[in-house]
């Protein structure tokens, strides 16, 4: 049988290993590999469609899906997901509640990222900041000049501006310049060195765990899009991705649970697989939409309330339908 050859870009973590290195491989499919940055591959996904199979930003699909103009349809296969209370760093010096971050200014590299999505959905939902009460200032965090990767139509009472075009968020932060700072990734070394500049939550796992608790939800970052006219030509596709990863995963997990030798340069993770599990359940990663449907639920709210998506997609709207469901033995 010939197998198509298509195009494969994903980040290269322990659940996307055995695709990288061929243990395991999607039925039906010769892919080229990329492993690169979520940076580089949403870019790339999203300005200019490069890729057959591709790891994406799930707030960035959802404000193209709410459109009607995404290129990729949809897996529920989720390769990255993180509690973003980690997300929120602040100027000590100014800013000690969350409270405090009204009438503030806060840097963002892309309004519309997952994990700004996510950080503004704590702010509002747990401590009434909403996003009209903060002035985004939107540059790079380590390279100045980033801009959004797609266009968007915010509500009027969202504040952006830009950074100075020589200037990046992290310096702002550093020099005091903004209060605030929100991204998936920390500012750069020398504004974590200042003694002025702190996480919000002054213990962030435990403010997680608790929200956690309250709330069920372990956030969604990144979702997997098959290009739509592949999907159409061949609808077996999204069901034999969501299968290759699904097993990909399952031989990361069963990696580390063996601690004969340790698979990750990091120590107590016996310990910290054991605490995962006690906290969040057994399958604490889980793919799939009926596991995490009160997690898409909220984001979904989430988006829309914050005026990203266009409409407040319907669960049944934002999967392909073969993965819905698969086959049991």
């Amino acid at each position: 049988m010939t197998k198509l050859r298509l195009s494969l870009a994903m980040g290269d973590y322990d659940r996307t290993r055995a695709l990288i290195d061929g243990r395991i491989a999607i039925d039906g499919v010769d892919a080229v590999v990329m492993a690169l940055s979520p940076e580089e591959m949403f870019f790339r996904a999203m300005r200019h469609e490069e890729f057959d199979i591709s790891e994406l930003s799930l707030s960035s699909w959802l404000v193209r899906a709410a459109r009607g103009d995404s290129p990729y349809v949809a897996v529920p296969v989720f390769l990255s997901r993180a509690f973003r209370h980690t997300s929120i760093w602040v100027r000590r010096d100014r800013v000690r509640t969350p409270q405090d971050l009204k009438g503030r200014r806060v840097g963002v590299p892309e309004y519309q990222l997952t994990a700004n999505v996510w950080a503004r959905a704590i702010l509002q939902e747990d401590h009434g900041v909403f996003p009209r009460d903060i002035t985004w200032v939107r540059g790079g965090i380590d390279m100045p000049g980033r801009p959004e990767k797609i266009g968007l139509a915010l509500p009027p009472d969202v504040r952006i501006e830009e950074a100075p075009p020589c200037r990046t968020i992290s310096e702002l932060l550093d020099a005091g310049e903004i209060d605030g700072f929100i991204a998936p990734r920390p500012p750069a070394p020398a504004a974590r060195a200042n003694p002025q500049v702190g996480w919000l939550f002054e213990d962030p796992t435990a403010a997680a765990k608790d929200w956690y608790r309250r709330t069920g939800i372990f956030p969604i970052m990144h979702v997997v899009g098959v290009r739509r006219t592949l999907a159409e030509q061949h609808p077996w596709l999204p069901g034999a991705v969501l299968k290759a990863f699904t097993q990909a995963k399952a031989l990361a997990l069963e990696a580390l649970a063996d601690t004969s030798a340790t698979k990750v340069t990091l120590p107590f993770v016996e310990e910290q697989l054991q605490a995962a599990r006690s906290t969040l359940g057994e399958d604490f990663w889980s793919y799939g939409v009926a596991a995490n449907r009160a997690t898409l639920e909220a984001f979904v709210r989430a988006h829309h309330g914050q005026g990203l998506s266009a409409r407040a997609l319907a669960l049944e709207e934002l999967f392909h339908p073969a993965t819905y469901e698969s086959y049991r033995i």
